[in-house]
């Protein structure tokens, strides 16, 4: 299964260490799957669950939808928001959804004034139902529906996904009280940026347009390159490939990551990335994401400066016969390549199956990266506990002070 290219500008070491740390990364991974509390759930059994749950998807959704709605408004932040509008600006059918995920009270004014209230259909997406910007936007919406409306009922203006249990979920509990008539599941065990093939996601597809028989196409094309990114040998396994890239990249005191996209239909995958990247990585290695040409009229002075010594870059485009394209290309990745360890990943297509095999290859990667930086650093993490690349403690610090903040 091939439907994209990775390949590394710079000399990278052959290293014992590393082919036997990634022997052991692929191992424990494989080990920790489908485990209850791994966070790791998103390899092989959501895939599955969501192909035998289709139909019972695409019925939510003809009753969401009706003949009804034409637009999605999705209330969600973090996971919740930029899985989903990845892959909807991959696609190219975004035109008909909208996110919010503010709590600035001119943000929303602006958001809610751009939509037709009779035809817009809201998703609240929330895992626990108590994330702050997301149950701000839909009280908000609920309370500007109800004056549209006249009514207090807006139960049927709203789908929601969250925790299929109301003991650990306040938006499931209004869907128990009726104040939210349909719901899916934000499922157990899968990290919110692991999670661009749950419910929320399945249902944006759905409502969008696109088919089940392409949707399963994509759930089948996401399995089989998890098979192909659990391969130990890293000679074959581009994941692996893309974390030795790094882990060289790091090793050379370079910290900084760029990864740079060419194409606007990539806007929503800088953001979804940027999330992946971060809150897996943390500290050791930063990631920035980039839309170019765009971005080069105002970043590639600092990126080629002689003093820039702590970056590296990756350059992700879709494969091109158009002669400027490949020519910017080509000046560009010679240039960064001529002082910066640089990598390239190109994909053949956007179809289904190269945006399911991409997923997962930035999945791997990062996952990968995270577990040989720490093992190299003699940091391992026992079976008994989550691998700190699905976990986000540091997010809670702030959410506490918020807390704290709101209280006063």
């Amino acid at each position: 299964m091939t439907n994209s290219t990775v390949e590394i500008i710079a000399k990278l070491e052959n290293c014992d260490t590393f082919e036997k740390l990634s022997r052991d990364a692929v191992e424990d991974i494989k080990n920790r799957a489908g485990k209850e509390g791994q966070f790791l759930n998103w390899i092989e059994k959501l895939a599955n669950i969501q192909l035998q749950n289709l139909d019972n998807m695409a019925d939510m959704v003809s009753k969401a939808k009706g003949n009804k709605y034409t637009d999605l408004a999705i209330l969600g932040i973090g996971g919740s928001r930029h899985t989903t509008e990845n892959i909807t600006k991959l696609l190219g059918i975004e035109k008909r959804v909208h996110f919010f995920s503010s709590v600035e009270p001119m943000s929303f004014e602006r958001f809610i004034k751009d939509l037709d209230l009779d035809k817009t259909l809201f998703l609240v997406v929330s895992k626990s139902g108590t994330t702050l910007e997301t149950t701000v936007g839909y009280q908000k919406t609920k309370a500007v529906l109800e004056k549209h409306l006249g009514t207090n009922d807006t139960s049927e203006h709203f789908v929601a996904m969250t925790d299929k249990n109301s003991e650990k979920s306040a938006l499931r509990r209004i869907v128990d009280a009726g104040e939210i008539k349909l719901s899916g599941f934000v499922h157990d065990d899968v990290g919110g940026r692991f999670s661009i093939f749950d419910d929320a996601t399945i249902f944006t597809l759905l409502f969008l347009g696109i088919s089940k028989e392409e949707i399963k196409t994509m759930l089948n094309a996401s399995l089989d390159a998890q098979k192909e990114f659990l391969n130990s040998d890293y000679t074959k396994n581009e994941a692996l490939k893309l974390a030795k890239f790094n882990i060289h990249a790091k090793k050379q005191g370079k910290n900084k990551h760029y990864i740079e996209y060419f194409g606007d239909e990539f806007f929503g995958t800088t953001l979804w990335e940027k999330q992946l990247k971060n809150e897996s990585l943390k500290a050791a290695i930063s990631t920035d994401t980039n839309v170019g040409p765009g971005y080069l009229h105002y970043n590639a002075e600092a990126d080629l400066d002689i003093n820039n010594k702590d970056s590296f870059f990756t350059f992700v485009y879709v494969k091109s016969n158009d002669k400027t394209m490949n020519a910017v290309m080509e000046g560009v990745i010679t240039a960064y390549s001529a002082q910066h360890p640089v990598s390239k990943i190109i994909l053949d297509d956007l179809s289904m199956k190269s945006i399911a095999r991409f997923i997962e290859l930035k999945h791997f990667e990062t996952l990968y990266t995270g577990w040989i930086l720490r093992a190299l650093n003699n940091d391992i993490t026992s079976q008994n506990e989550a691998l700190k690349e699905v976990l986000q403690p540091n997010v809670e610090k702030y959410k506490k002070e918020v807390k704290k903040a709101l209280a006063n």
